[in-house]
């Protein structure tokens, strides 16, 4: 059983005494109920984070060819999204919308919808600044709100499997993003330039999916149980240790997550290649949630947590190391693997550190990891413009990376045990 299994004293009681497994629901209604939970939670990841946070990276090439945009410019805008981010990752630590989540989340993802079609419509460094800015405070309120109810409904069935398919959400919708960005310009929209046509399919693809996600997403476990407010946020050292290496997993992994497809075009790799090794990523992502468990019972999740670490370094350094067209190839593989998994189960370990305030626990993470990824674009687009390569800003990454993995396996015993309790 997984340590999130064994945190059930901290949540409601179920009504069942069996232990469920699969998609077998002990506290939150049927197994369909649950199960349709998880896929409005994964549907809801692919709107937000797929499309409304990563769509950019495979738009960028065509962007900087249609705009001019130089890859300091680019650094900006993604920085820009960061930001925004950081800020709805701030605001989502407050109690505004306690027994509202649901509301706002949905909310979330229509904006993103906005945005998406927005960018589209201006060729400005400022308006993309500014879209993105918004883009990425409207995704970090769909993180945290969604992730809390399916999170929540999942930990109370006692589930294995809503996580995965929930964050697993995030890689099929960048592969879907592969996709329509292959497709949409086959499409011969008159008038509309080949970033702009990417921009306005993806729009459509995250109406598609805001619509089915409101369809199928419940309520909030506090508005539905009447829960009170949130204790305020112990920060104990496992808790602030994993914190920091969030924050600088955010740093080292945004780099080729912003870049990757650019890195396919310097290469020369072509228009497949770029649209392979974005898809490749997506389908990885998607995947690496659910293979990572395999390695949980040796490794126990915060051993995961840091080997996905040390194996996305390795990866980064061979995106710079391997010849083209192998290398975005291999780096696209290797950063899907990992990082959405990373992701996942950083923000499980610090729910679970917390018990008692998991959506602050939530937010503080999330700001961390937000602070990382502001930085990591703006060091990137700038060591490339003065190095003429991506080379340099992705080893900084790795070696970053590394470090990360380093600090966790020194801190693992204490981590281990403050999860066990």
């Amino acid at each position: 059983m997984s340590t999130l299994q064994r945190r059930q004293d901290r949540e409601p009681a179920p009504r069942h005494s069996t232990e469920p497994s699969g998609f077998e629901s002990a506290g939150s209604g049927s197994s369909g109920s649950l199960a349709a939970t998880a896929i409005a939670g994964a549907v809801a990841m692919a709107v937000a984070m797929g499309f409304g946070r990563f769509s950019y990276t495979p738009i960028l090439p065509a962007m900087m060819i249609d705009t001019g945009l130089s890859p300091a410019d680019a650094g900006l805008v993604a920085s820009a999204n960061f930001i925004g981010y950081l800020a709805g990752a701030v605001l989502a630590g407050y109690g505004w919308a306690q027994g509202r989540e649901r509301g706002v989340g949905l909310a979330a993802l229509v904006a993103t919808t906005v945005l998406l079609a927005a960018m589209g419509l201006t060729s400005s460094v400022l308006a993309y600044a500014i879209i993105r800015f918004l883009a990425g405070l409207v995704s970090a309120f769909a993180m945290i709100f969604i992730s809390g109810i399916v999170l929540g409904q999942g930990l109370a069935a006692r589930s294995e499997h809503v996580p995965s398919v929930h964050f697993g959400g995030v890689g099929f919708g960048i592969a879907l993003s592969s996709v329509v960005v292959w497709i949409a310009p086959l499409a011969g929209i008159a008038d509309l330039s080949k970033s702009q046509a990417d921009w306005f399919a993806g729009g459509l693809v995250a109406l598609a999916g805001t619509v089915l996600v409101a369809a199928m997403l419940p309520s909030s476990r506090h508005a539905a149980i009447g829960g009170p407010p949130e204790a305020r946020l112990v920060r104990s050292r496992p808790l602030m240790t994993m914190t920091l290496t969030y924050g600088l997993f955010g740093f080292g992994y945004v780099i080729t997550a912003t870049f990757l497809v650019a890195m396919a075009r310097d290469a020369s790799g072509g228009h497949s290649i770029e649209f392979l090794s974005w898809l490749i990523t997506g389908v990885s992502a998607a995947l690496s949630v659910y293979l990572w468990r395999f390695a949980m019972p040796r490794l126990g999740l915060a051993g995961v947590y840091a080997a996905g670490l040390l194996v996305e370094a390795a990866g980064l350094i061979l995106t710079v190391s391997l010849p083209s067209p192998f290398a975005p190839l291999v780096g696209g593989l290797m950063l899907g693997a990992t990082f959405m998994m990373v992701t996942a189960y950083g923000l499980q370990i610090g729910r679970q550190l917390a018990p008692e305030s998991p959506r602050r626990a939530l937010a503080f993470m999330t700001a961390a990891f937000g602070v990382g990824q502001i930085v990591g674009p703006l060091v990137a687009g700038w060591l490339a413009e003065r190095t003429g390569s991506y080379a340099l800003p992705t080893l900084v990454a790795a070696v970053v990376l590394m470090i990360c993995g380093i600090v966790v396996l020194a801190e693992l015993r204490r981590i281990s045990e403050a999860l066990a309790r």
